[in-house]
């Protein structure tokens, strides 16, 4: 019994050691080193904020510091990077060092989305025309001014209300081929991999390839099949209504796979003894759709409309390939109307200007809909 006892006594204190191994202790730091660890982080702190709020200062034209460009700046940044990593080593011992394998990778990542950040608002407050001599001039709030007067944007902005409405019968389209193609019928592999075709080209080919040449007003295809049916004037690009209808249909005939193709995967996740329940209970055809397929697909269905919109808002290609958004910015979006800021007028301040106004709308947007999504998709209970 007692070299039993012995040999518990040392298992228990060789199990208490190996767990030091996984046990970080505080560490002795003294005060004098913790003082040393602030005082590094906080100057370096104030002397990356007196390099950055002096350049900032100089580009605005308040003042003149002898600065060429932005590297001081930078390098000040990389300064209190590497001071704030050292700083947390002496201030906390063993705890900072584990800090070290998340924190110059955050750095990093901020250094890549807040610089470019705060250069586009200067830029965005600025009067930069690529064609004038003077560069580029500081002029505060007169781009917003020009915005909030400026027709053909907030046409763009109408515009891109109609285009992502479209996505609700895309959705529809969507549905009904996932539905056919999870159906036993013949060929289905085949049709599984030619209704991916569309999505497997470039938005460009497909502008070339059907609005620059099937729907042609005088020589394509389309327009003569038109003409032979009775339509003296077969222009699809002509009237804005129908010009932005096949811009829609076009967009549409390049995304309705993606939507199909996680809508199928959802049919073919919900377990088969469902439907065979409901067939039992008497619900057969649309009852059986809309009491079981459709709620159980609401999640994936909510999450292929939120992709399919994020998609939506960036549509430019097609129409700056096809129409540059004529007849009259009829079909017009937003994003090809700053491209032609940029290309055509080399109005660099009003396009980014623009661009950031874009980009708050799509983040509040955006925001609002997951939240809307994530309260519908919640169990009631």
């Amino acid at each position: 019994m007692r070299a039993a006892s012995l040999v518990g006594k040392a298992g228990l204190r060789l199990s208490n050691s190996g767990d030091l191994l996984h046990v970080v202790t505080n560490d002795n730091i003294s005060s004098g080193r913790q003082g040393f660890g602030r005082a590094i982080i906080w100057g370096s702190a104030l002397l990356m904020l007196s390099v950055g709020l002096s350049q900032l200062v100089q580009v605005i034209g308040w003042g003149a510091f002898g600065f060429q460009n932005w590297r001081p700046t930078l390098y000040a940044y990389v300064l209190w990077a590497v001071c704030l990593c050292w700083g947390q080593v002496l201030l906390h011992g063993e705890h900072g060092k584990r800090t070290l394998f998340v924190l110059p990778a955050a750095l990093f990542v901020i250094s890549l989305t807040v610089f470019p950040l705060l250069f586009g608002l200067v830029i965005a407050f600025s009067d930069w025309n690529l064609s004038s001599p003077t560069g580029r001039q500081f002029n505060g709030l007169n781009n917003v001014r020009q915005m909030w007067a400026d027709p053909f944007f907030w046409n763009a902005m109408g515009n891109m209300v109609w285009y992502v409405l479209a996505i609700i019968v895309e959705y529809a389209v969507a549905f009904g081929l996932a539905l056919a193609l999870n159906a036993d019928i013949r060929a289905r592999k085949f049709f599984r991999v030619a209704f991916l075709l569309p999505l497997m080209l470039s938005p460009v080919a497909v502008s070339w390839m059907i609005g620059k040449s099937m729907l042609e007003a005088r020589f394509g295809p389309l327009a003569r099949l038109g003409r032979a049916l009775g339509w003296d004037d077969p222009s699809f690009f002509g009237s804005p209504w129908i010009a932005k209808a096949t811009i829609m249909l076009m967009d549409a005939w390049t995304f309705i796979p993606f939507m199909m193709i996680m809508i199928l995967a959802g049919l073919q996740a919900i377990p088969k003894e469902l439907h065979e329940a409901a067939k039992v209970d008497g619900a057969n055809g649309w009852r059986a759709f809309w009491e079981v397929t459709f709620p159980m697909m609401l999640p994936v269905s909510i999450t292929a409309i939120l992709i399919r919109i994020i998609f939506k808002l960036k549509l430019a290609d097609i129409v700056i390939a096809v129409t540059s958004g004529g007849p009259g910015g009829a079909t017009d979006t937003v994003t090809s109307f700053i491209f032609r800021e940029y290309r055509d007028r080399s109005n660099v301040g009003y396009g980014t200007l623009l661009a950031m106004v874009y980009l708050v709308v799509i983040v509040i947007a955006m925001t609002l809909l997951m939240k809307l999504a994530d309260r519908m998709t919640r169990p009631r209970t």
